[in-house]
């Protein structure tokens, strides 16, 4: 997949999270979209909606006319904070990434309130700016923070050392407050040259570690080999990309929330 320069504006902001100065990344193969599971509707006549039986339900049943899992628990409070792969660069209102996963995990019967904090545009240091007062202006002390940052700093060729730092003191920053993080890594290409690629893979792996976080080494892992799930700028997910990978990120998490605490 050759990642292609856009030239569409988003003033100032680079068009978030841009791979389009990188390059050609190697290795991509096609995979397979992710499947949404779809809950069959059983419609029956007038007559037998008047006289259902016992045995009809249980054919129903059999059918997959199942009733959607119950929202149940307490609310649990998450933060989405990254750059425009979070605030959703290029989708209809309700395609971003922390809206599908919001109803991706209600779905499944987590009662999940995501605050899509993204902002198009943001580098690590911009994401360290504007962390204190994001955190203040929730109501409410978030049940986990999802971290996404890092894809600008590769596009402006920031120095794997200053992405670690401001990552590092957001980290320590929410340890403080005794907030849960998720981190969401990202890959540097490999025409970086092969020193900066391992110093900038290793920084989520060794700050996860460090701080004691939840760690997606590549949360685009599931779609990155499919230029079919892109928008035409070769960056930015499609609908369809976005479903895929928050099918592939779920399980982690899901994981990452912590238990829920007795009354």
């Amino acid at each position: 997949m050759v990642l292609q320069q856009d030239t569409s504006q988003e003033g100032s902001q680079m068009q978030g999270c841009g791979w389009s100065n990188i390059g050609r990344w190697q290795g991509f193969a096609s995979g397979a979209l992710g499947i949404l599971l779809v809950l069959s509707a059983c419609s029956a006549s007038e007559e037998s909606d008047q006289a259902t039986t016992p045995a009809s339900r249980a054919e129903a049943e059999a059918a997959g006319a199942l009733p959607p899992i119950p929202v149940m628990g307490p609310e649990r409070r998450i933060v989405a904070f990254g750059d425009s792969l979070f605030a959703g660069y290029g989708l209809k209102e309700g395609e971003s990434y922390p809206d599908r996963l919001q109803s991706a995990l209600r779905a499944r019967g987590i009662n999940a309130s995501i605050t899509n904090a993204g902002v198009s545009g943001d580098t690590s240091a911009a994401g360290r700016q504007r962390l204190a007062f994001t955190l203040d202006a929730q109501p409410q002390k978030p049940d986990l923070f999802i971290l996404e940052l890092g894809g600008n700093d590769l596009l402006r060729g920031l120095s794997p050392e200053e992405t670690r730092a401001n990552l590092a003191a957001m980290l320590e920053e929410l340890n403080k407050r005794d907030i849960p993080v998720l981190m969401m890594g990202m890959r540097a290409p490999p025409n970086y040259g092969s020193e900066y690629q391992t110093q900038f893979d290793a920084l989520y792996r060794d700050l996860a570690k460090q701080y004691g976080a939840a760690l997606i080494p590549f949360w685009l892992e599931d779609i990155y080999q499919d230029q079919s799930l892109f928008l035409p700028d070769r960056i930015h997910p499609t609908a369809e990309g976005i479903e895929r990978v928050v099918n592939g990120t779920i399980a982690a998490v899901r994981a990452a929330l912590p238990e829920d605490q007795p009354a």
